[in-house]
């Protein structure tokens, strides 16, 4: 049975912040919210709970995960940025974006897609998440919360918590954060790629 855990959207309390990084620093799956939907998260490192994510979402082993990250510094350690995406994900971020670029070797092959040796990059504009990974200080391996057979994310914590509670570890209630998914722009291409329009406007795509 997981634990459940109600924090303030907009003033996320310290204590449980705290507790939230130490169940992850212990190996834990835990679902948070971002400024887009519900997402599943690990520590970089967790293959079990990799495979776990996989498992529930019943995704194959090519399956995407997004590295979310606190800023943009952070996202160069793990991406190759040339100095066009910086300013593109400079005037985007924090906010509803998932950017792939190419992966550095910091980032562990089962998370690069296997044909591109590319990795997903966001950085959220979430009190709680960007609270854990101030706390956390290093990226969250994560996964949008869509179950199988559906279209859209789960968006009510007490679903998710009735859906989900005997198969993660820890489950965060910080109100409903919507449904839309983030919007997929692919910076590898030139010019850039909308891969998936989510909740993140694109109409910076006309001063490109």
């Amino acid at each position: 049975m997981s634990q459940f855990v109600t924090i303030h959207p907009k003033n996320p309390q310290a204590r449980f912040i705290q507790q939230v990084v130490a169940n992850i620093r212990a190996g834990a799956l835990c679902i948070y919210p971002t400024d887009s939907c519900y997402a599943f998260g690990c520590s970089i490192g967790n293959k079990t709970a990799m495979a776990r994510i996989n498992s529930i979402r019943q995704t194959d082993k090519e399956h995407n995960f997004t590295l979310v990250c606190s800023d943009l510094s952070e996202i160069a350690t793990y991406a190759k940025v040339g100095n066009a995406a910086f300013r593109l994900m400079k005037s985007l971020t924090p906010g509803p974006y998932t950017f792939i670029l190419q992966a550095t070797h910091e980032v562990p092959r089962r998370l690069q897609n296997p044909k591109r040796k590319t990795i997903g990059l966001r950085v959220p504009a979430h009190p709680i998440a960007q609270a854990i990974l101030a706390e956390l200080g290093e990226p969250i391996m994560s996964s949008t919360l869509i179950l199988p057979e559906q279209d859209m994310p789960e968006t009510d914590p007490e679903t998710i918590r009735q859906l989900l509670e005997k198969h993660v570890d820890l489950i965060i209630d910080g109100d409903n954060c919507g449904l839309k998914p983030t919007t997929v722009v692919d910076l590898i291409s030139d010019p850039p790629k909308i891969i998936r329009q989510g909740k993140g406007l694109i109409d910076w795509l006309a001063n490109e």
